[in-house]
């Protein structure tokens, strides 16, 4: 899992165009007087947190010398820890350089400084509008970056929002930034480099999470649907095996959890809060004090992992429950019901009016956790849906 945003893991000659794209955006845009903002887009799994942390490195090696100001910013406390872990095994990178996006406004405002290069990671889980509880109160975070920097590196995928108060679309990203009147360029990274999946079991997932379409499953067993490729991808009828079969992969392999979607009661009160599938009953994640990410830890095996856990990391093998909230609508077709979804937090109201539609932005943030989740499998993806008719009709 580490290994996915180590700085001296080895560039495809796609992601090796891309680097050599954006250092030399980022030497360029030190020279010129003008902001620039330079924006990677890419599914998740292709690789985009590769590209960024080796830019780093090379951006902090020549900080050196020419005494250059560079921040790296991730708003997920699980990622900044394997950041700020990996910095430690380079002598050109420094862990205070490795921030949450609030830490770094807050600070650089008070020191009445800017920033030579920023590099955003999942620049998606940016806040998008002001949030005092976490001691942002400017308007959105993207637009102070690039008002303190002068070279904004960013990393976006539309389908890995999942909060209101981080809403972000194309559109709204194209507004923000060409009003600040910055040199903008973008490029995307199509090859999936995460999952060792043909394109096929890509095309259901997408399928599924973009157009909420069904396909047929080729391969009946009588413990679960499966798909005759290397990939291990199956649809399991119940939990409870789905869930030892995946026990049986983590002590193989290790880093392989089960996860689920917010459709099962949590409160952070301290106490434990349960999945409950039929025989299968399963706590949540804790709050992680620790400096180990949850998926490293061998306990979590016994836990149920979510899209705030595991958003960004690799897998050796995933098990994914699909909860209440996804039922099937007929005609190869599921819908989403935004009620049964316990993650209310994650709709509370933006302040700004800037959704043509809030119904159908909550249910496509319910469809993006579940895209999240069923991409994290390096080996394998199992899937149990709660609603039975889903299995059925997949198996026919």
């Amino acid at each position: 899992m580490l290994e996915s945003v180590f700085p001296n893991k080895d560039l495809t000659k796609e992601q090796q165009e891309i680097f050599d794209k954006i250092l030399s955006f980022s030497t360029q845009g030190l020279i010129n007087k003008q902001k620039s903002v330079f924006q990677l887009n890419g599914d998740a799994g292709t690789g985009k947190s590769v590209i960024l942390t080796k830019l780093f490195l090379a951006l902090e090696k020549d900080a050196q010398k020419d005494s250059l100001d560079n921040y790296f910013l991730v708003n997920h406390p699980e990622l900044l820890k394997v950041y700020r872990e990996n910095a430690g095994q380079f002598d050109s990178l420094r862990k205070n350089r490795f921030l949450r996006p609030t830490t770094f406004i807050n600070r650089l405002h008070k020191l009445n400084k800017t920033a030579d290069v920023v590099v955003i990671d999942e620049a998606h889980l940016l806040l998008s509008e002001s949030d005092h509880y976490n001691n942002f109160t400017q308007k959105n975070q993207l637009e102070e970056i690039i008002k303190l920097s002068k070279v904004v590196i960013l990393v976006f995928d539309e389908h890995q929002v999942l909060k209101m108060k981080s809403y972000w679309s194309q559109s709204l990203l194209d507004q923000i930034i060409n009003k600040l009147n910055v040199v903008y360029t973008k490029s995307t990274l199509k090859t999936q480099m995460r999952m060792q999946a043909p394109q096929r079991i890509l095309n259901w997932i997408n399928d599924l999470t973009n157009k909420q379409e069904l396909d047929s499953i080729e391969k009946i067993n009588p413990e679960y649907l499966t798909l005759n490729t290397k990939y291990d991808f199956r649809v399991y009828q119940n939990a409870e095996t789905m869930y030892q079969t995946l026990k049986s992969k983590n002590k193989e392999l290790g880093e392989s959890r089960i996860v689920s979607t917010a459709d099962y009661p949590s409160t952070l009160d301290g106490k434990k809060h349960y999945v409950t599938e039929g025989k299968f009953h399963l706590p949540w994640d804790q709050y992680n004090y620790s400096n180990i990410t949850w998926a490293q830890k061998p306990e979590t095996i016994n836990e149920i992992g979510s899209i705030y856990t595991v958003q960004g990391f690799d897998l050796q093998y995933v098990a994914v429950i699909i909860g209440p909230s996804v039922t099937y609508a007929g005609s190869n077709k599921i819908q989403v019901d935004i009620d049964k979804y316990e993650d209310q937090e994650a709709f509370k109201k933006r302040h700004d009016n800037d959704i043509a539609n809030l119904t159908t932005s909550k249910k496509q943030i319910i469809l993006n956790s579940i895209n999240v989740l069923l991409k994290r499998g390096i080996k394998g993806c199992f899937i149990y849906f709660h609603d039975p008719a889903i299995y059925e009709y997949l198996k026919k």
